[in-house]
C-alpha cells in the first residue's frame, strides 16, 4: 500500500517573464489552470476542518496554503502517471484507497484518518481524491510487480525507485509552475511539494540563505 505524504530554472522560477503562471493562478500544471479562488476555497475548508483541534495539529495556518496545493498538484501529477501506464480506478477502489489510511493514522497517533489527513493539508472535501490518489499508487505497484502487491523489501524498494522515476518524468512532462506568492515546486522525491522560494538577495559572506534550492527542477 502507498503510504501517505513522507508522508537550472533558477531565478526563472520567480520572474514572470522567465515563464508566466496565467493571471489568477496559484499553479498551472500542463494545461490545468489551479486557480487562487479554488485554492483559498480549500484552504479555508482545512482551516475550518483544523480548528476543532486546537493546536494538537503539526500544521500552522501559515504553511495551509501551501500544503494544499500541493496535494492539488501531487493529483494531477498522479493522474498523468496512471493515463501513461492505462491505470483506471473505480470508485470502490478509490474508497478502499482512504479506507487503508486508518492504519497509517493509528500507527502514527492520529485518532481516525480525518484527523491524519487534515494534520497533512488535507481539507475533507479532498479526501476522495486523496483515495483515488492511493488506489492509483496501488494499481501502479501492482503492475509493476507482475499483478502482484509488492511485499517483500526489495519488491517495496523496487516500488519505491518506479514511482519516483514515474512521478518525476510525469511532472517534468507537466512543466509545474507556481505562483511567487505560494513559493515554488521541489521536485526532490523526499518533498515533491511546493515550498518556500529560494532567497535570491545578496546576503553577508557566511549568511545562508534561508530555503535550499534542492530540488528546483526534476532530476530525470
Amino acid at each position: 500500500m502507498a503510504v501517505l505524504g513522507a508522508v537550472g530554472l533558477g531565478a526563472c522560477a520567480l520572474l514572470a517573464a522567465c515563464s508566466p503562471v496565467k493571471v489568477g493562478a496559484a499553479a498551472t500544471v500542463g494545461s490545468q489552470r489551479i486557480t487562487s479562488s479554488a485554492l483559498d476555497t480549500q484552504v479555508s475548508n482545512l482551516q475550518a476542518a483544523a480548528k476543532p483541534y486546537g493546536s494538537s495539529l503539526p500544521i500552522t495556518t501559515a504553511e495551509m496554503p501551501r500544503e494544499v496545493l500541493s496535494w492539488m498538484i501531487r493529483f494531477s501529477v498522479m493522474d498523468q502517471i496512471a493515463a501513461s501506464k492505462g491505470i483506471s480506478v473505480t470508485q470502490a477502489q478509490a474508497a478502499q484507497g482512504l479506507s487503508s489510511l486508518s492504519a497509517v493514522a493509528s500507527s502514527n497517533g492520529f485518532s481516525s484518518t480525518a484527523e491524519l489527513l487534515v494534520a497533512n493539508g488535507v481539507p475533507p472535501q479532498m479526501f476522495q481524491q486523496v483515495g483515488r490518489w492511493e488506489a492509483q499508487q496501488d494499481a501502479f505497484a501492482r503492475q509493476q510487480n507482475g499483478g502482484k502487491e509488492p511485499t517483500s523489501t526489495a519488491q517495496q524498494n523496487a516500488f519505491s525507485a518506479s514511482i519516483n522515476k514515474a512521478q518525476c518524468t510525469a511532472a517534468k512532462s507537466l512543466n509545474i509552475q507556481v505562483s511567487p506568492q505560494f513559493g515554488r515546486f521541489d521536485y526532490d522525491p523526499s518533498s515533491f511539494m511546493v515550498v518556500a522560494a529560494p532567497d535570491t538577495l545578496s546576503r553577508p559572506a557566511g549568511v545562508p540563505s534561508p530555503a535550499s534550492t534542492q530540488g528546483l527542477t526534476p532530476a530525470c
